[in-house]
Order: C-alpha cells, then sequence, then structure tokens
C-alpha cells in the first residue's frame, strides 16, 4: 500500500491539554501538506482552525472526551456547537458505565441524539475497548449500528491502551455494513497502519504516520 494511500486515511490527531494555536497551525500544514482524511483537534480551536483551512482540509473535533459520562444534554450542546464552529466531523465517547451496566438502549439513544446535533456531519463513536468485555464491545456494535452514527472507534488514546488487530476484526464482524472502522491509540509503524487497514479499519487516529512520512521526506525518498 502507498504511503499517500495511508495518509489519506489517517485523522491526523493533536489533543494534548497543552496545546497552543502553533501547536494546531502546524498539524493543520502537516495536514495540508500531507493530504490526511482530517486532522483532529480540541473543540476550542475548532472555528481558528476552519477558517485557517477553509475546505481544503476536514476538521475533526471530540466530544465528551476522554471520559464520556457527561449528560447526554451536554454532549448533544458540544457537538452542535462544534459543527455550528466549523467541525466537519466529531468523534464522541459513549457512557462507559452505562456499558458496564448492560443499558445498551440507553447509549443507543444517546448517540441517536448527538447525531441529529451534527447537522448531517460525520459522527464516530469512541467506546474506548481496553475498558470492556468483548460481549460488551459486541453489544456496542449493536448499538452504534442502530444509532445513526458513521463510524464505530477503538479508542481515545488517554486510557490504559488503544487500538489492537483484534477490536478491529471484532468491529467488522458485528457492525451494519453501513458502519466504517477507526482505529485509534499506539498506532506507530507503516506495517501496523497496513495490517488495521486491512483487517477493516477506513480511518487511522494517530499523529506517527504523518512524522513518518516527515523522516521519508527527509530522506528524499518521499
Amino acid at each position: 500500500m502507498e504511503l499517500k494511500d495511508i495518509l489519506a486515511k489517517c485523522d491526523h490527531t493533536l489533543l494534548a491539554t497543552t496545546a497552543t494555536w502553533a501547536d494546531i497551525k502546524a498539524i493543520c500544514d502537516d495536514g495540508l501538506k500531507y493530504k490526511t482524511a482530517s486532522v483532529c483537534i480540541p473543540a476550542s480551536f475548532v472555528r481558528q482552525a476552519k477558517e485557517y483551512v477553509g475546505k481544503d482540509l476536514a476538521i475533526c473535533t471530540v466530544i465528551g472526551f476522554p471520559n464520556g459520562y457527561a449528560t447526554t444534554a451536554a454532549k448533544c450542546f458540544m457537538a452542535h456547537n462544534a459543527v455550528s464552529n466549523g467541525a466537519d466531523e466529531v468523534d464522541m465517547v459513549i457512557n462507559i458505565g452505562w456499558a458496564k451496566e448492560g443499558k445498551w438502549a440507553e447509549i443507543t439513544e444517546e448517540i441517536a441524539q448527538i447525531k441529529a446535533h451534527c447537522m448531517g456531519r460525520i459522527l464516530k463513536v469512541i467506546i474506548e475497548t481496553c475498558l470492556l468485555t468483548d460481549e460488551e464491545k459486541i453489544q456496542l456494535c449493536k448499538c452504534v449500528s442502530d444509532s445513526g452514527a458513521d463510524y464505530i472507534k477503538t479508542s481515545t488514546g488517554f486510557s490504559t491502551a488503544g487500538a489492537t488487530f483484534a477490536d478491529v476484526e471484532l468491529f467488522a464482524k458485528h457492525v451494519a455494513p453501513h458502519v466504517k472502522i477507526k482505529a485509534a491509540g499506539g498506532i506507530s509503524s507503516l506495517e501496523d497502519a497496513e495490517k488495521f487497514i486491512a483487517l477493516g479499519a477506513d480511518r487511522l487516529g494517530t499523529s506517527r504516520i504523518v512524522k513518518i512520512a516527515k523522516g521519508l521526506a527527509d530522506d528524499g525518498t518521499y
């Protein structure tokens, strides 16, 4: 698989709490140069970033992040606010406590409400796989499939572990055909990126693939 094709599936991500506009601007520049699928950034920078990149790069942001336990009303407001500020894509975190309690109908309804507040933009649903059993993951595949969301996503990158090949394989077996898969957290090599894509991931949440591309460019091979 060519590097440019991998980059085209990357949400080039910077969600550090210490991120400044200079940092965000730099990853926007990277996203534009390397033609990533989007840049994924904190909500407070969405308007400024969208004004900076215009229609040349998709802006993704996160809501209910990273713990997922904000109220549904708060998450709906955050989604609407993000889209109003120019976000093209929204990555939300489910209420993981509800998953532990088996509140599948409540989770499905919350996702559906947030999707409605995205006003037609892409919604990705982070289920934080490292905190779940396989049975819970399978149930959440159904929740996401029934909710109208566009993607199921493995991880925030802020918990105990990130994406695994096994989780992407499990998603591919259990989500509805219209639901795409995003692997995120700990994707550090081109080999891993290619394998995640081969297993069914349509998006990768990572900053390291662009760093690899920069290194290859320094060597004159990209």
